[in-house]
């Protein structure tokens, strides 16, 4: 199975760090995020991993070519900023005639097992997408999600007054024919511009009890590298 990392960002809100290193080489107990996430990936079963990249995208580049060992990885290097969905298409021959393939933002850091969306989108035949979940503390802040039976009846990115506490982890599933329903423009977005057009063809998988944290700020890199290490994965 392949996986997307999406990796791409600018970090800005974790500068100076992210002045002189990629975000998602940002460490945490020691290890890159993006080290941490193709561990996991590849203990999940994934073979195939597509790291997109733009700030610093050398650095990126020069990291990867000295690691060693599963999954493969190929580096997709985006001069101007496509946009978590329109990187999707770009790279469209990457997924090839893969039914499901999966996507996760590579500034979480989690011990959620992604198998339990390829597990549920393969068990829910008409649906288009599964997407993790949890329950959000501000959800304000977050894509928020409405669900029905285990269907998403309705989605909204960081709306003003949530209907629900229930947020989008930043972890997916999707089958190939979702690759169809993205707009044509740059940039083109997974939360706001794809996921609303998959209200009521898409399932929700709560992440439990997993460790979820966006790494976007001193203080959520300050709290994992606290919290992190006590779980025993670091």
């Amino acid at each position: 199975m392949k996986a997307f990392v999406l990796a791409a960002g600018l970090g800005t809100r974790l500068r100076p760090l992210t002045d002189h290193v990629p975000k998602c080489l940002v460490p945490v107990g020691g290890r890159p995020l993006l080290d941490l996430w193709l561990d996991g990936l590849h203990d999940a079963g994934i073979d195939d991993v597509l790291v997109n990249v733009h700030h610093m995208a050398d650095r990126v580049r020069a990291h990867l070519a000295g690691r060693r060992g599963a999954p493969r990885v190929r580096v997709s290097h985006e001069p101007t900023l496509l946009g978590s969905a329109g990187t999707l298409v770009a790279n469209r021959e990457f997924v090839g005639s893969d039914e499901i393939f999966l996507v996760v933002n590579g500034d979480n850091l989690t011990d959620f097992d992604v198998r339990a969306l390829v597990s549920a989108l393969e068990g829910a035949p008409e649906a288009e997408a599964a997407i993790a979940v949890f329950h959000a503390p501000r959800p304000e802040a977050c894509g928020i999600l409405e669900v029905t039976g285990g269907v998403v009846t309705s989605f909204e990115e960081k709306p003003s007054a949530p209907r629900s506490d229930l947020a989008n982890a930043g972890m997916y599933a999707f089958r190939r024919s979702v690759l169809d329903l993205v707009p044509v423009r740059t940039p083109v977005d997974i939360g706001t511009d794809l996921l609303p057009l998959l209200v009521d063809r898409a399932v929700a998988v709560p992440i439990g009890t997993a460790f979820l944290l966006d790494i976007g700020t001193p203080e959520a890199l300050s709290r994992a590298e606290a919290e992190w290490p006590d779980r025993g994965v670091a």
